[in-house]
């Protein structure tokens, strides 16, 4: 997860239009698994693993993260979190990786470095940012490198030794304004954040317009703002 989004929206991350429609496109994703022990990899302050422990039956998440100053232990609506730096080998049904990916250098080698440690049988969602046509300063300020087709984040997966389950896109119904936005700005390199706060109107117009567009969500393989792919470890 993106710390820097984190630090922008604060305590109002979980009201902001794109966080929430990313959680529900997530419990959408993984609602046939039933989810019981979550490992979230990049976990940040673990918003994605703590909305499933919040909204499902999900009983634990373990939450990695090398930039944790110490590891630590919490929870969630009476359920047990935990922060850590490293790991070993972890019994889980649930890997996440939320916009992971796209910080490292080797993609491939970190989900096979995380896919040894899970058992088999293991699912893993993960999403990415959508299409190298879409790179701005955003992506500068977030440090990203690179950004993903559809196909591409399924060929990663794919090399690393797991089955795919299906992908999509999401944020197809907001695409057509934040490829304006994006295009309009791209050959700037300079660090800058598209992401900001909203009055209560924009936000929740944009919330409806990405809640609309769930029942399409598993299909959508044409457009996007992210790339959500559910694979399976043998």
């Amino acid at each position: 997860m993106d710390l820097k989004e984190e630090d922008i929206l604060g305590a109002d991350i979980g009201r902001h239009w794109y966080y929430r429609a990313k959680s529900a496109a997530l419990r959408r994703a993984v609602a046939s698994l039933r989810p019981r022990h979550v490992l979230d990899v990049g976990a940040g302050s673990g918003f994605f693993s703590r909305h499933l422990l919040e909204r499902t039956d999900a009983t634990a998440a373990l939450c990695v993260d090398t930039g944790y100053p110490s590891d630590r232990d919490d929870s969630s609506n009476g359920k047990p979190v935990r922060f850590r730096r490293t790991i070993g080998a972890v019994d889980c049904n649930l890997v996440l990786m939320m916009d992971v990916l796209e910080h490292v250098d080797n993609d491939c080698g970190l989900v096979r470095r995380y896919a040894d440690k899970v058992p088999p049988g293991a699912h893993f969602l993960v999403t990415v940012p959508a299409f190298r046509f879409l790179w701005s300063g955003h992506d500068v300020f977030l440090e990203h490198k690179r950004r993903y087709r559809l196909d591409e984040i399924e060929a990663v997966l794919r090399a690393a030794g797991l089955e795919i389950v299906r992908g999509s896109y999401y944020f197809g119904f907001v695409f057509p304004l934040a490829a304006a936005i994006r295009l309009a700005s791209r050959n700037s390199s300079e660090p800058r954040t598209n992401l900001q706060r909203h009055g209560a109107l924009a936000n929740g117009v944009l919330t409806a317009a990405c809640m609309a567009e769930l029942p399409l969500f598993p299909i959508n393989r044409l457009a996007g703002l992210s790339a959500f792919v559910l694979a399976r470890k043998p």
